[in-house]
């Protein structure tokens, strides 16, 4: 699956109202999660950070684009920070794996969209630029909105990318752009005079001779009083954060300045973060596997029923025979089994809890562990079939061989089967105190019933399926077919 990280800025970031709708039109896509939402009222801009698949996210930031082109007016348009639009600049950086090239096509194909639905010209930037000078997004910019409207018809080099040589009146241009993960980074001095911020700068970015990957400008904040070095690092590990924080407090120094603190805007890498920790501590030979939450992380993803729900449905996608329709029915039944535990921890009173409602709540957790086991045990068990059936051709006379390979169906057989029955007792036990439960929860309730039905029929489709092979093996199945009968008549509604 691949995944970008898309982190667009808009012109607003004094209006609460205005960027709660900006956010909230990305929040209808689905696919796409909306991770953050940083706003700053002198520069007057905010920074959404969005994670998904390419296709939704380009839905999500049209929809995003649509509110900010009818809530946001740059010819009226005050802030400390250099824009050129409503919607300033749109990024898409890849996850995963996920490619530069594939982001470079997500920010064309977005580019080619806003001109002809927003009739917004679109210059594109970094990666995806088309002319090496716009490979810096300041020089894109350059002018910002009042200058790109005087020239863009007349100066050739203002043409853009995508669309007519014309601004959108009110919202401006805008760049959008394929980059690495970027690390939007702020040091607030102990003055306000920004004249220092700006030689600051001057002195820590890449362009005028500084850091590389860095760029800076400075910023007087007034509501705080204060001079800011804005930085940009665009690739943290070249530069990572704690050495662009000393190289301005080593300037700040000239000017018998300090750095009173410092900010991140947007979102930051874990590994950027245990850099400078590595740096500050003075730590030697840490190894990064040492930190506890990444030896939780370790240990849950590769513990049974522990692998994230995106993570399996990426796998149950694949063209691969492991997981299949057995594991599915058991992650579905987990799932069931979890929402009718919601519904009953509404409904169970803590002060007087029903013990027939707990013993069921008690009964649909137990089932929730045994049913993600159960999923696992689907797939090696598939894996071993396979395995005897390749003894079973190479040795075909010898009796070991048949009998592990019909040990193996058997079992593939029964996984399956007892999916099928935890499902449908535990759907049963959830039906039997459906009317002591809260009004409000209905809908939860008959969703968890109907994901139990599905786990079950997906489950004896499965066994089925082995009765086949058991059969063609000639060996009886008298037994499981009336297990299979029973269980079939339990449908609970």
């Amino acid at each position: 699956m691949s995944r970008f990280e898309c982190v667009p800025n808009f012109s607003e970031g004094r209006d609460p109202a205005k960027i709660e709708r900006i956010a909230a039109a990305a929040r209808e896509v689905a696919g796409v999660t909306v991770l953050d939402v940083e706003r700053n009222a002198d520069h007057n801009r905010c920074v959404i950070s969005l994670v998904g698949e390419g296709d939704a996210l380009i839905e999500a930031v049209l929809r995003m684009m649509r509110v900010a082109t009818a809530e946001i007016d740059l010819t009226h348009h005050q802030g400390e920070h250099p824009r050129m639009g409503a919607t300033d600049v749109v990024p898409f950086v890849p996850l995963g794996t996920s490619t530069m090239a594939d982001a470079v096509k997500l920010a064309e194909r977005l580019g080619e969209r806003i001109s002809k639905e927003l009739g917004i010209p679109v210059y594109l930037y970094a990666a995806a630029a088309r002319r090496p000078e716009r490979s810096d997004l300041a020089k894109v910019r350059e002018g910002e909105f009042e200058g790109i409207r005087d020239s863009i018809a007349t100066d050739p080099s203002r043409a853009p990318d995508f669309g007519e040589a014309k601004v959108h009146p009110t919202a401006g241009a805008v760049a959008v752009g394929a980059r690495p993960i970027l690390i939007a980074y702020n040091a607030y001095l102990t003055t306000p005079d920004v004249g220092i911020a700006k030689k600051l700068a001057k002195a820590v970015r890449a362009r005028d001779g500084g850091l590389p990957e860095v760029k800076a400008l400075g910023f007087e904040i007034k509501e705080r009083n204060r001079a800011q070095v804005s930085m940009n690092l665009t690739d943290y590990r070249v530069t990572p954060v704690h050495r662009a924080l000393e190289a301005v407090r080593r300037e700040a120094q000239r000017y018998g300045v300090a750095v009173e603190e410092s900010e991140v805007v947007g979102l930051i890498p874990e590994d950027a973060l245990f850099d400078a920790a590595e740096y500050y501590l003075q730590l030697h030979s840490f190894d990064r596997a040492a930190i506890l939450e990444r030896k939780v992380r370790a240990v849950d993803e590769t513990q049974p029923g522990h692998e994230s729900i995106a993570s399996f449905a990426t796998r149950l996608a694949a063209r691969t025979p492991t997981p299949g329709g057995g594991a599915a029915a058991g992650v579905v039944g987990a799932l069931a089994a979890a929402l009718g535990e919601m519904v009953l921890a509404y409904s169970i009173d803590p002060a007087k809890p029903a013990e027939d409602l707990v013993a069921v709540s008690r009964a649909l957790t137990e089932g929730r562990h045994r049913m993600l086991e159960l999923a696992d045990e689907d797939a090696s068990s598939y894996d071993d079939v396979r395995k005897a059936k390749r003894a079973r051709k190479e040795r075909p006379s010898d009796p070991a061989t048949q009998a592990g390979y019909v040990a193996a169906v058997r079992h593939a057989a029964e996984v399956p089967l007892e999916t099928a029955r935890r499902a449908r007792e535990m759907a049963s036990h959830l039906d039997a105190v459906r009317t002591r439960t809260r009004a409000a929860l209905a809908s939860d309730l008959v969703t968890s019933l109907a994901m139990f039905r599905a786990a079950a029929e997906g489950a004896l489709a499965n066994v089925a399926i082995n009765l086949d092979d058991l059969r063609a093996a000639g060996e009886p199945t008298e037994a499981l077919d009336a297990e299979i009968a029973r269980l079939r008549s339990m449908d609970t509604g």
